[in-house]
């Protein structure tokens, strides 16, 4: 997937658990499990608000590869 993501661990720093970054971010618990598994990409308001409670930057925990075409 060529968004990766270090939500998981910018949350384990902050030593909450994904029903609390939810609460935070106004989300839900599932919501946090998706993205950190890399299932779900989140709103850029989202990611905003998810930089902002982890205080780092949106890049600090979300960084995009371009996928190779192999044509």
């Amino acid at each position: 997937m060529p968004l990766e993501n270090r939500l998981k661990e910018h949350r384990a720093k902050l030593g909450i658990n994904q029903a609390d970054m939810g609460k935070r971010a106004g989300v839900s618990r599932q919501t946090i499990s998706l993205i950190e598994r890399g299932d779900y990409s989140p709103s850029v308001t989202l990611a905003l608000k998810l930089a902002k409670i982890c205080q780092v930057t949106v890049e600090d925990i979300f960084s995009y590869t371009e996928e190779e075409n192999d044509e």
